[in-house]
């Protein structure tokens, strides 16, 4: 036993000597800019004022922040009046300052490094949702554009959520069949129209998706377009609740970021 705790504490002591050093050749710095920080995969102070988190009183179905009180359930005017097909949802932050290029920085510039950190910040926002999930899925890309990429960041995210939650993680629950057109300059109906049968879930998964809550994961929600396009897919695969987490959430005053 004696032998056992001392094993244990000397490979404690040679880890934290292993970070410090680790520490001492690559310092700390910020996810969004080069500034030194105090500890790893964490925002500068600068940074961290300009990442607006969500907190207080949201929509229940696509965590915008709502103004003045609300109660759980209540739901943004957007959400009333285009109803989207998922359930729930949750956003970590709003999609602008420096929240906005951490995740530019993730979807296109190889910046892995932060999948860890970002996906806390999604347990944090829909802790929830994710206890409740059976599935964990990510949005899907279609296979050349992830060929371009190397990797589907959402994918990426919802792996560590996964990990972290112990829920099922299915990468290629759903399948995007066709390539659809970059939605960047498209209203919320052109968004809508570009996506329509353009997900579906991979037969081979369906077994997974009748009968069971099915929380779908995304970097940024905009219009809602992707994210009803995936949840009307699992829907007709026999889902018994979809629900969404993403990254950021689009202002209303955005609608085409």
């Amino acid at each position: 036993m004696l032998s056992n705790l001392g094993s244990i504490r000397a490979a404690a002591i040679l880890a934290r000597a292993r970070d410090a050093l680790i520490d001492a050749i690559y310092p700390p710095r910020c996810l969004t800019c080069t500034e030194a920080t105090e500890a790893a995969h964490g925002l500068c102070p600068s940074c961290w004022r300009d990442t607006h988190f969500i907190a207080g009183a949201v929509c229940s179905t696509c965590g915008t922040p709502l103004v003045g009180e609300a109660e759980d359930g209540d739901r943004c005017q957007s959400c009333l009046d285009h109803p989207p097909a998922w359930d729930r949802g949750r956003a970590a932050i709003l999609y602008a300052g420096a929240g906005r290029r951490a995740i530019l920085g993730l979807k296109h510039g190889d910046r892995l490094d932060m999948v860890r950190p970002l996906a806390g910040w999604l347990a944090a926002a829909g802790g929830r949702l994710v206890a409740e999930a059976d599935v964990v899925a990510p949005v899907p890309l279609h296979w050349r554009r992830l060929i371009r990429r190397r990797y589907n960041q959402s994918a990426e995210i919802a792996r560590h959520l996964s990990r972290r939650s112990g829920t099922a993680f299915v990468p290629d629950l759903l399948t995007r069949r066709r390539m659809t057109r970059p939605q960047e300059r498209m209203d919320r109906a052109e968004r809508h129209a570009n996506q329509a049968g353009a997900i579906v879930v991979t037969p081979a998964r369906a077994g997974l998706v009748a009968g069971r809550a099915v929380l779908l994961v995304d970097d940024v929600l905009t219009s809602g377009a992707t994210l009803s396009a995936c949840a009307e897919a699992c829907r007709a695969a026999g889902a018994a609740r979809v629900d969404v987490l993403v990254l950021a959430r689009v202002g209303f005053g955005d609608a085409r970021a």
